[in-house]
């Protein structure tokens, strides 16, 4: 049986950066949640700036570099 645990510091960075990117994406689609919008928190952690889907571009960028 295979497991499918994340391990390592950068595999969890990039997880968490795709996960919020996920979260984004479906912000600019409408669908909202309670609490504090994932569009604040990336703003605000990666210090971007611009439209929802301009702070969603600017995470692809940031997501590919890391890759």
């Amino acid at each position: 049986m295979m497991s499918s645990m994340i391990k390592g510091k950068e595999n969890i960075d990039i997880f968490r950066l795709k996960v919020l990117r996920s979260a984004l994406y479906l912000e600019t689609q409408g669908i909202k949640r309670r609490g504090r919008s994932v569009y604040s928190v990336v703003k605000e952690e990666y210090n971007l700036k611009g439209s929802k889907q301009k702070v969603l571009d600017q995470l692809d960028e940031i997501i590919y570099k890391k890759g």
